[in-house]
């Protein structure tokens, strides 16, 4: 309900304002005459107060502060009222600079008079209204459990989320306290509440009936996210996380706008640090062709490539509806960016990177001297019950894109592959490995530079564990994993394509990269927090149950070959991986029996040529072991 409007009409808002008014003249009088004012100057009343008071209730009436909401006074209004009281204020000295100037050389308001009046006028109306503010505050929920939150950050973003809570009564939430790594705000107060250690938060949440912990700050490392996620879980505090300032609406922060943390949020790593001079001389103005643009991979590389200004980008895709959902969001990110004459021109190609002819037309129309090759067939199940297509596109498709990458002159070819191409136990992870090593094998031809970057699962992937968990809780459950001791590494979309644009920008041609993807998962633990993440509990509200291994799946996974060792570059997270150097005839003639082979249809004898040209892939959980039973008799 709207307080103001039911208990004060907005005229009787008006009175009172030049009722205080009225009350500040009376005091400038008596503090300027030490209290005894001269009768002298109370003959003067008779004028000086008719013309201060209707002078204020005309600026108060024109400029419409009575219609303001007292309850959401802000700065804005405050700023307001001063420039009113002292605009109005100026005008009293005017008027007696004019009248000086008259026969009788007389003041309306004395100058002294003017000065003190213009203060304490502002100070009491201003004043009144932040009383009534809190007031009201209070008394909106003084009938009501009001619910604890602790804030983590006591700086500007932590005082910006306090007062967005305390902004939105509805919420009915009171802040406890803040927490805050700075020593030197320990024990210090923030608008009346404490600053403690973060030390103290168990403490805190032992003694208290805790809600809501928000997470304010930006610069929390994921290790400490990890740490006060863990403690507040455990207490059924749920942790809450604001986002980054350009997603605030105005400029503002409203309570509504912070959300839960994600598991996303508590498995990334602290930002990565690029060399963003030798990145940009890589792509700008060049024309970059990307395949698999539309895919999580590629279109994150479209995204992250853009600010360094290509000349062009050639996106080429075979899924229509997300290629065109790609077009429209490069198109609003130009327009962010402000457009006009150095805007990236880009150009949208729907087409099946194993069709050599339109592969051809693209590159002699497009003319790339950067590819980045993302486009390929992923999932481990699917690829084991269909080895045609996953020679198809991950070994036939790339020897096509990187013959044409030699014929056509292009600087630099960045192959995505994946950590499932080492050691491989599925046709996915084989048919990877085979185009790896054509791959490093063309660094031979031509002038081009082959570059291979190796990696695990990403966040948020199309068919990736996370987003299948978040449906599964959604819909009540069980969420399914296949094996109670299986692990995965994991990396976020944008960490992986940083790294995938930062080797190919330090690559020569010819090297693996392998990244770092930080310590491995266990995929139990990951369902059990993104459980309590939710809100629920393990076999009250919502059931795990294990599956089994899927047909060609890893219970644990590699970045490297065991015959491999890795050499470090500049960058930390980035490694190259001394990989067995392979010749172009030999694993060139080897495709060609793959390709002869696809046209039969025998995925046995397919999937046992592959393990000819990979001797290190050994199926599991799959029909194919059969084949290793042959070689190992």
């Amino acid at each position: 309900m709207n307080v103001v409007r039911s208990f004060l009409p907005r005229w009787s808002i008006l009175l009172i304002d030049v009722f205080f008014c009225f009350c500040s003249l009376t005091l400038a009088y008596l503090v300027r005459f030490n209290f005894n004012i001269p009768v002298s100057e109370r003959g003067t009343f008779i004028y000086v107060f008719p013309f201060v008071l209707i002078s204020r209730g005309i600026s108060f009436y024109v400029t419409g502060t009575y219609r303001n909401i007292i309850r959401y006074m802000g700065s804005r209004d405050v700023v307001q009222m001063v420039l009113i009281i002292s605009s109005v204020s100026a005008f009293f000295a005017i008027s007696n600079i004019i009248l000086y100037f008259t026969p009788e050389k007389h003041f309306i308001v004395p100058y002294s008079i003017v000065i003190i009046e213009c203060f304490s006028s502002a100070f009491i109306l201003i004043a009144i209204r932040m009383i009534y503010k809190s007031i009201y505050s209070e008394a909106a929920t003084f009938s009501k459990n009001r619910q604890n939150i602790i804030i983590y950050g006591a700086n500007d973003a932590g005082l910006i989320t306090k007062r967005a809570v305390d902004r939105d009564a509805g919420n009915n939430y009171e802040v406890l306290a803040f927490l805050d790594e700075n020593k030197n705000n320990w024990g210090k107060r923030l608008e009346g509440v404490t600053v403690y250690s973060p030390g103290k938060l168990k403490e805190l949440l032992e003694s208290n009936d805790v809600a809501n912990l928000v997470l304010s700050a930006s610069d929390i490392s994921y290790e400490r996210k990890n740490e006060i996620t863990d403690t507040c879980l455990t207490y059924n505090t749920k942790v809450l996380n604001v986002p980054p300032i350009n997603h605030w609406i105005n400029g503002e922060l409203s309570f509504k706008q912070i959300k839960n943390v994600r598991i996303e949020d508590l498995l990334g790593r602290n930002p990565i640090v690029l060399d963003k001079d030798k990145i940009e001389s890589q792509l700008k103005n060049k024309t970059v062709l990307i395949t698999g643009a539309a895919g999580s991979i590629g279109s994150e590389i479209v995204r992250q490539i853009i600010p360094y200004k290509p000349a062009r980008l050639v996106l080429v895709d075979q899924a229509e509806s997300a290629l065109y959902d790609l077009q429209l969001e490069i198109s609003e990110m130009l327009v962010q960016m402000g457009g006009g004459s150095t805007s990236v021109q880009y150009k949208v190609y729907l087409a099946d990177i194993c069709n050599q002819n339109r592969m051809e037309a693209i590159f002699k129309d497009a003319q790339p001297q950067i590819v980045f090759h993302a486009a390929a067939y992923k999932h481990v199940p699917v690829m084991e019950e269909n080895p045609v297509e996953a020679i198809n596109v991950n070994v036939l498709g790339t020897r096509i894109l990187a013959d044409l990458s030699v014929k056509y002159g292009v600087s630099a070819f960045v192959m995505v592959s994946t950590d499932k191409a080492i050691n491989p136990t599925g046709v996915m992870g084989a048919s990877k490995r085979i185009a790896e090593m054509y791959v490093q094998s063309m660094s031979s031809k031509g002038k081009t530079k082959f570059i291979t970057t190796r990696f695990g699962n990403v966040l948020g992937s199309s068919g990736s564990v996370i987003p299948r968990f978040k449906q599964q809780i959604e819909n009540g459950g069980p969420i399914t994993i296949t094996h109670p001791e299986i692990t995965r590494f994991f990396m976020t979309i944008p960490e992986s394509c940083q790294l995938v644009l930062e080797a190919g920008a330090i690559g020569r041609g010819g090297e693996a990269f392998v990244f770092d993807m930080g310590k491995s998962v266990k995929v139990l633990d990951l369902a059990k927090k993104m459980i309590q993440l939710s809100g629920l509990t393990l076999d009250k509200d919502i059931k795990i149950i294990y599956t089994g291994l899927r047909p060609g799946e890893k219970l644990y996974e590699e970045l490297l070959h065991n015959s491999e060792n890795t050499l470090p570059t500049h960058h930390p997270l980035i490694m190259i991986a001394k990989v067995k150097e392979y010749d172009f005839n030999t694993i060139s003639a080897y495709i060609d029996e793959l390709a002869t082979l696809t046209s039969t249809k025998d995925d046995m004898k397919i999937v046992s040529k592959m393990k000819q040209i990979v001797p290190e892939y050994i199926s599991n959980n799959s029909v194919f072991e059969e084949l290793d039973k042959k070689v190992s008799s």
